[in-house]
């Protein structure tokens, strides 16, 4: 079955996730530029303004159900670096593609 990931995480943070997919032999994704938006847990508002400078980009990608443990765990792994910059990633399965 497959997954699709989405991973939304600061700008600050691209370089990384862009390694992260390298090494995990990911390699179809879509990226995302310039997300607003704030954290559930706290986060710091990512508008682009004056106010709140920073901004969030996203990567959506699709893999077998069976790679998906590790790309959450690296995930994690990433955020754990950084809390204060974070990076979250959200997991549903696709029921079709054509």
């Amino acid at each position: 079955m497959l997954k699709s990931v989405l991973i939304v995480f600061n700008q600050a943070n691209t370089e990384r996730v862009e390694y992260m997919l390298d090494q995990l032999h990911i390699t179809g994704f879509t990226f995302f530029e310039q997300v607003q938006g704030r954290g559930t847990n706290g986060g710091e508002p990512r508008r682009g303004t004056h106010t709140w400078p920073e901004m969030n980009s996203a990567v959506m990608t699709v893999v077998e159900e069976e790679r998906v443990e590790e790309l959450l765990t690296t995930v994690k792994k990433l955020d754990n670096r950084n809390k204060a910059v974070g990076v979250r990633a959200f997991v549903w399965s696709i029921e079709k593609t054509v």
